[in-house]
């Protein structure tokens, strides 16, 4: 398998990414790892390496004295690193960041995991919201048949999810 950033010399160094579900995958020689920094993770530019993510035309049309008032991280620390210095990072380079997290994560905006117990009370929770208002349009037609169901509905759903 061949060297993909020379073309010329076999891969001997195999990195490999999941981006969207989406295994992505680098050769590279020896010589080009050791040029790209990959022995050394401090000067790493992993995300260079990536194909077809556009990180380094993203990062090369910034402002090259920009910094972060707070940790004075820079994009060119972000390239190398692949990790931002503090929170304020994601403000300062936020139209910079933004598209790039877009296309390795799945967004821009973190959801976290929740565990299934707290995703049924969550969903239950929804569910009980939407009824209320299905309950309040209901009494504000005057359709009290309708009205008394759904609240029976909704004391059904608080009545289970007070004993879980």
């Amino acid at each position: 398998m061949l060297c993909d950033v020379c073309k010329k010399n076999t891969a001997t160094v195999f990195l490999t990414q999941i981006v969207d579900g989406k295994m992505q995958k680098v050769n590279l020689c020896e010589s080009c790892s050791k040029e790209k920094g990959v022995t050394d993770p401090t000067s790493f530019a992993f995300l260079d390496l990536l194909q077809g993510l556009g990180t380094a035309q993203v990062i090369a049309k910034t402002q090259p004295s920009l910094r972060c008032p707070t940790c004075g991280f820079s994009l060119g620390d972000f390239k190398k690193t692949g990790r931002l210095g503090c929170s304020r990072c994601f403000e300062t380079f936020s139209e910079n960041v933004a598209s790039l997290l877009k296309t390795v994560h799945r967004g821009t905006r973190h959801l976290g995991k929740i565990p299934n117990r707290s995703a049924q009370i969550r969903d239950v929770s929804r569910r009980i919201e939407v009824l209320q208002e299905d309950l309040r349009k209901a009494v504000d037609a005057e359709n009290y048949e309708s009205a008394a169901a759904i609240r029976d509905i909704i004391r059904q759903l608080q009545s289970s999810a007070s004993q879980n």
